[in-house]
């Protein structure tokens, strides 16, 4: 019996150490704080004093007696104060050193006592003790009582675990030391099990603590902590009684006791496995504790994690419809539901399902009486209450689609734009929309939708109608580039054809002047030669559907630029070519690249009077060869340069230009590797650089059988 009594200290011993610990780390100062610290602490002392009582076979000490009226005191102390709060008055600091000096003082008289009369169970000292021990553990009684009655209904669940905790403790202490009394003599057995009944009650007071901040102590614990704490020890509770039924079945049955015991456990084992692998069952434990063991329903920072987490794994697509109503079905233990989402032509249509029919083709428009109930209370609707309680809904009518979905719960609106109202004010900032809405299937076991529930779910709803706009922004985003490269590549290829339709309207304009001429008719042909053969070029690119310039080779610079400049002579004033050095060369479309150049080039003669003069230039500078066109014209202002040169589709040439001519020069430039700049001043000209890399012509022939290839 000793070595069970030892067990149970201990175990109490450690329990009381760990609430201790969890005071310690969240006490704020508060006098209730530091007083259940205290008796949590003297607590320890008494069980590990007992601990070593045990272990030397004595039961009644000086140094047991003193440690246990010490915790008696301060517990008597911390109620005493709980029962002034509960008053509503506070309790004097003075009376509370008298109540401990007492202690201190009842401690030493029973320690004297102790020690003059060492029989456990003959003599006055003993029955002192007794008289003392039946007195602390009455007064202890009669605070509980007070706490409770003194509490009002609706706070008592935050202390009836600590009533039901230390009312139990000195229940149970007042039965063992009224049967000493009696009989004049402690029993061993009650008092072995002492250990046991103070470890069972430390948690009762941990959870009295967490409901209870205005102690001051802000004790967290683990809901998955005490979820699977809480189903271990009843798998535990099961088993224990499970083996004394198999004892007994084995015990009295005979020759088929051992065969009916295997039988038994086998199917206590198997009801166990379908009760813990049950969903129903494990919301139903979920429920429980979360109502009975913590201030709040829901571990809000859990919560939140839980779905930030959800929504950013989630891809922008179809996937992210569905893992909303996964998001909003976890919350309520729901196991399936529906996302409406509003379409451009403003009605609400089904756009995803979790786990329920997809078969509801309904459409609701945004003046329906449930779109416009949600937009303008931004409320959660509860069939079930709804169904109770119209007046508290408006008397809303549920469309005829909805009430035939079955097990259809709860309507949960997606609030997108202002502040949400949330379940205290029952009203919505005006400038916010509904940009959906969810409806969830009725959850495995009954919750109740309380202000916590709907408010958590108004702002979940809230945080995936901004990843739910996002997509919908992305998509369109999507569809607008699409059409902006469509229209991007029509102004190419208008832009192409105005080029090529001025070439063609020069010819038309002088033929009658100079149709008799054999040089005007050889260089028509060559003009027209040139029209057909780069329209024939954008064609092929048009089918390919490829940018201009992906066919390089490696062309020589010298010679493409002085054929650029001859096209471009009958223009004023006429350029002129001056190069440096021979044999530049690079890898290029050889017409894309005369194109970009003949486009700077008649950009400087329309800057240019004919007075003035259009210079191309070329040098080697390292392994780059450097292009300048230069003219004497009107030239640009820095900020000009900076904000419009190379933007797209801006032009100063009013119907005339397109505004893509400098910026396709410049991209052109840059993906064969190399770089355009510009320096110009009003009043003074322009010079375009064109920087290159330069290549030999083993490059290009190595570069053309990697092509062949």
């Amino acid at each position: 019996m000793i070595d069970v009594a030892i067990y149970g200290y201990t175990a109490s011993a450690i329990a009381f150490l760990v609430l201790s610990v969890l005071l310690a780390s969240a006490w704020r100062g508060r006098q209730e704080g530091g007083l259940l610290l205290l008796a949590s602490s003297l607590s320890i002392l008494w069980s590990v004093v007992a601990v070593f009582q045990a272990t030397e076979g004595f039961v009644s000490s000086v140094y047991l007696f003193a440690a246990e009226v010490l915790r008696d005191i301060a517990w008597l102390i911390f109620l005493m104060v709980i029962v002034a709060k509960a008053r509503q008055k506070s309790f004097p600091k003075p009376i509370l050193w008298i109540i401990a000096l007492s202690a201190v003082i009842i401690s030493v008289v029973l320690g004297i006592a102790t020690f003059i009369n060492e029989a456990q169970s003959q003599g006055d000292g003993f029955r002192l003790q007794v008289f003392v021990f039946l007195a602390l553990a009455l007064c202890g009684l009669i605070l509980v009582e007070q706490i409770f009655r003194n509490t009002s209904i609706e706070a008592r669940w935050a202390v009836k675990y600590l009533c039901l905790g230390l009312g139990g403790v000195f229940a149970f202490d007042f039965y063992m030391y009224a049967d000493a009394l009696l009989l004049n003599t402690l029993d061993q057995d009650i008092w072995g099990a002492r250990g046991y009944i103070n470890t069972l009650i430390m948690p009762l007071i941990a959870v009295s603590a967490a409901r209870n901040p205005q102690w001051s102590l802000d004790v967290f614990v683990s809901r998955h902590f005490v979820f699977y704490s809480s189903t271990l020890i009843a798998s535990g509770l099961y088993l224990m009684a499970m083996a004394a039924g198999g004892y007994y079945i084995r015990h009295v049955g005979g020759d088929w006791g051992e065969l009916g015991q295997l039988v038994f456990f086998f199917g206590a084992i198997l009801i166990l496995l379908v009760v813990i692998f049950s969903g129903q069952m494990r919301a139903r434990l979920r429920v429980f504790l979360n109502k009975h063991f913590f201030n709040y329903r829901y571990d809000y920072r859990e919560e939140w994690l839980r779905v930030i987490q959800s929504l950013s794994e989630a891809q922008l697509d179809s996937n992210l419809k569905t893992t909303v109503i996964s998001v909003m079905a976890k919350i309520v233990e729901s196991p399936g539901g529906m996302l409406w989402l509003k379409q451009d032509d403003a009605v609400y249509q089904i756009e995803a399902s979790w786990n329920m029919p997809d078969n509801v083709s309904c459409r609701q428009d945004e003046n329906a009486e449930l779109v416009d109930f949600l937009a303008r209370r931004k409320w959660v609707v509860d069939v079930d209450q709804l169904n109770d309680d119209p007046a508290a809904y408006q008397h809303l009518n549920l469309p005829r689609w909805m009430c035939n979905i079955p097990d259809v719960w709860l309507v949960v609106p997606l609030i997108i734009g202002a502040e949400v109202a949330l379940s205290s004010s029952g009203g919505g900032a005006p400038s916010s929309a509904i940009l959906g809405f969810v409806v969830l299937r009725r959850p495995r076991a009954k919750m109740l939708v309380n202000w916590e529930v709907r408010d958590l779910l108004l702002m979940t709803g809230r945080q995936c109608a901004g990843y739910l706009a996002l997509l919908k922004a992305n998509e369109d985003l999507v569809d607008a580039r699409q059409f902006e490269a469509f229209n991007r590549l029509s102004a190419y290829v208008v832009h192409d054809l105005k080029n090529l339709i001025a070439q063609l309207s020069l010819i038309v304009s002088n033929a009658e002047r100079h149709k008799d001429n054999p040089v005007f008719i050889n260089d028509a042909f060559t003009t027209v030669e040139n029209t057909v053969s780069k329209m024939n070029y954008m064609l092929r690119q048009l089918r390919k559907g490829k940018s201009h310039g992906e066919d390089k080779n490696n062309i020589e610079l010298n010679e493409v630029l002085a054929g650029v400049v001859k096209r471009h002579s009958k223009g004023e004033p006429a350029p002129e070519f001056i190069s440096t050095d021979a044999d530049l060369r690079i890898i290029a479309n050889e017409s894309r690249f005369s194109a970009v150049i003949g486009h700077l080039i008649q950009n400087a003669q329309e800057a240019t009077d004919a007075s003035g003069f259009v210079r191309v230039s070329i040098r080697r500078e390292d392994n780059h060869a450097l292009v300048l066109i230069q003219d004497n014209g009107c030239g640009m202002s820095k900020d000009f340069i900076r904000t419009r040169l190379f933007r797209p589709f801006d032009t100063t040439k009013g119907n005339a230009g397109m505004g893509i001519g400098v910026y396709e020069s410049r991209e052109f430039i840059r993906d064969i590797g190399g770089q355009l700049d510009v320096h110009s001043e009003p009043g003074k000209g322009t010079t375009f650089f064109i920087r290159l890399k330069t290549h030999s012509d083993n490059d290009g022939q190595q570069r053309a059988m990697g092509a062949s290839i």
